[in-house]
This record gives structure tokens, C-alpha cells and sequence, in this order.
């Protein structure tokens, strides 16, 4: 048995700590604990209202339906080019796995909490932070013990976490997500996701009406746990896809997803996203004022020799794209 699970109390005997939050750096005390908790039940309703409106908006249609990029050519055509460069993350979509550590796979886990968390953790930092904060979880608590980790003292689940950087935000989110799901179905399992009698966007708005899983979590979640068609915009995918000028430069991250999922090809969507992801990471050459060999990237070359634009329009791009990708933990 894990050290964490033989000292955690009851869930009933925790119940009245619930609605303490920690202090932090990323939020100021409240001045009142009645304000603090009238003033965060209006702004987790109305993040909530805010993120199934998008849902219910561009389930099936684009924010930007005049837009006419990516076509399926397109989409195609750099797949390729990224399947020639990455041959070894060209492979067709793989199976979860469960001895796999979901902070370092996207997600690719059977289990669809210990997907969520996994995601959770991985924003924000590297691979190497978030895997180990994963396994540092587990091995505190017990691999797929929510229970414990729901019940835990706050400061608890934040030492386990630490690793993975923004600690006190993620352990907030973590445990208020595995409260809401027991409250909700009575148990900590959301296995009933993977039946083939919910639709996709059945499976998407319940994973986002969770406070804390924004659009980009429950695509990953989707697209790696579940098997199922969604094209997840993180950081790379975002800034490879304002390179390109597959979304149009006013769309943010959430719209620019809601734009790719209407327009990439199902066929693609998971093969594409893999791709754009490594290449993100690997690639020096497509961020702003890539020089020298170290600089070269194919899509630049794609831009230049297939869609006949300027250098200095490319470097304009990259420079204008990279100081907007930055990734920040979705709070919505």
C-alpha cells in the first residue's frame, strides 16, 4: 500500500475543508469568505455558460466560416511533408496503453480520469516535469486511487505535483475535478465515455463542463483515451497552424480549434496533430529568425516554393505567431 492512502481521512471527515482555497501568487486572499465563495460560484458558472456556448456554436461550423483553410489538399500536403521528416511519428493512431504514464502520452490511457489529470499535468511545463510529477502522484497515492487524491489534504497532493510546476493550480483543479465526478455519477469513473452510445459531442461537453478542462484537455482526451476524431490545438499546433495560415491571425487558441476540427480531415486528425506536436518541439528552423542549418524548416520551404510567399512575409509571421503561442493553463 502507498504511504499516501494509509493517513488520508475519510471523505465525509474532509468534506468541510472543500472550500478552503490555498493562497497563492496567482490569486490574492479574499477579502471575505462569504465573497470569495459567491464571487467564484458566479465565475465558475460563467466560465462554464462561456465554454458550452462555444460547444454548442461550432460543434459542426466554424467561428470563422468564410475561412477556407486548411483544404483537405492542404492538410494533406503537409502531413506528408511531416511524415518525410518525423517518419517515426507517422504511424497510424495507437492503442492506450495502460501501463503507459498519461502526463507523457497526450493522454493515452484507458482509464479517462487518469487521462484528464495526465493532460492537466502536462500543461505548462516539459515532458520530462509532467511525467514526473505523474509518477510522483501515483506513487503518493496509488495508481488510480482518486479517492485518496480527492481526500487528500491540499498541500499533500501539492508536494506530490511539485515537479510539474504551477502546483497549487493544478492540485486545485485535480481534486475539485475528482469531487465533481463523484458528486455527479456517485464514483470516480468516467469509463462511460468510451461506450459507443455517446457521440463525440456528448463526450466533449461533459468533459468541459468540468471547471478546469478547457476545450484543448477534453480534445486530447478525446483523441488519445477514447479513439475517437478530435483535433486538439496546444502550443505548437497553434503556432504551426498561424504559420501556415490555416486560422485566420485574430483566432485564439479555443477558436482556432473549433476552425481545425471543422476543416482538417478525420483521416488526420490524429496523425497530423502527432506530427505538428514533434515538429513543434524539434524543429528550430519554423520559430521566429530561424538562421543557419540549425534554421531550415520544410514548412518554411513549403511557404516559399508551393504557396509563393516572401521570405520576410514568413519571418513576419513567425515573429508575430511565437509571441502568441505561449501556452497558459486552461481555467476555463
Amino acid at each position: 500500500m502507498s504511504r499516501g492512502v494509509k493517513r488520508h481521512r475519510s471523505h465525509s471527515a474532509d468534506l468541510s475543508s472543500y472550500n478552503r482555497e490555498p493562497s497563492s501568487s496567482l490569486s490574492p486572499p479574499p477579502a471575505s469568505p462569504t465573497a470569495s465563495t459567491s464571487s467564484l460560484s458566479t465565475s465558475k458558472t460563467a466560465q462554464r455558460t462561456k465554454k458550452l456556448k462555444i460547444l454548442n456554436d461550432f460543434t459542426s461550423s466554424s467561428p470563422f466560416p468564410e475561412y477556407h483553410h486548411p483544404t483537405v489538399k492542404e492538410a494533406q500536403e503537409v502531413h506528408a511533408l511531416l511524415a518525410k521528416v518525423h517518419p517515426q511519428y507517422a504511424a497510424t493512431r495507437k492503442a492506450p496503453s495502460e501501463s503507459a504514464n498519461s502526463a507523457s502520452t497526450c493522454g493515452s490511457v484507458p482509464n479517462v480520469i487518469d487521462s484528464l489529470i495526465g493532460t492537466i499535468l502536462s500543461q505548462n511545463t516539459n515532458a520530462a516535469n509532467s511525467t514526473g510529477a505523474k509518477r510522483s502522484l501515483d506513487d503518493t497515492f496509488g495508481r488510480h486511487n482518486f479517492g485518496a487524491i480527492a481526500d487528500a489534504p491540499r498541500d499533500e497532493v501539492i508536494e506530490a505535483i511539485r515537479s510539474g510546476g504551477l502546483a497549487n493550480r493544478k492540485a486545485t483543479i485535480i481534486q475539485n475535478l475528482l469531487r465533481a465526478i463523484r458528486t455527479r455519477h456517485g464514483t470516480y469513473s468516467l469509463q462511460h465515455l468510451a461506450s459507443s452510445s455517446v457521440s463525440d459531442s456528448a463526450a466533449m461537453e461533459e468533459l468541459v463542463s468540468y471547471d478546469g478542462v478547457g476545450p484543448k484537455t477534453a480534445a486530447c482526451v478525446l483523441l488519445f483515451c477514447l479513439g475517437r476524431d478530435s483535433f486538439a490545438v496546444d502550443t505548437h499546433v497553434y503556432r504551426l497552424s498561424r504559420l501556415l495560415g490555416w486560422v485566420p491571425a485574430k483566432a485564439d487558441r479555443v477558436q482556432a480549434q473549433m476552425h481545425l476540427d471543422v476543416r482538417v480531415p478525420n483521416e488526420l486528425k490524429y496523425a497530423l496533430h502527432v506530427l505538428m506536436v514533434q515538429h513543434g518541439r524539434a524543429c528550430k528552423g519554423c520559430k521566429a529568425n530561424g538562421k543557419g542549418s540549425a534554421g531550415n524548416c520544410v514548412l518554411k520551404d513549403y511557404l516559399r516554393e508551393r504557396k509563393g510567399m516572401k521570405e520576410e512575409e514568413i519571418e513576419a509571421t513567425a515573429e508575430g505567431v511565437e509571441a502568441e503561442a505561449k501556452e497558459e493553463i486552461e481555467e476555463l
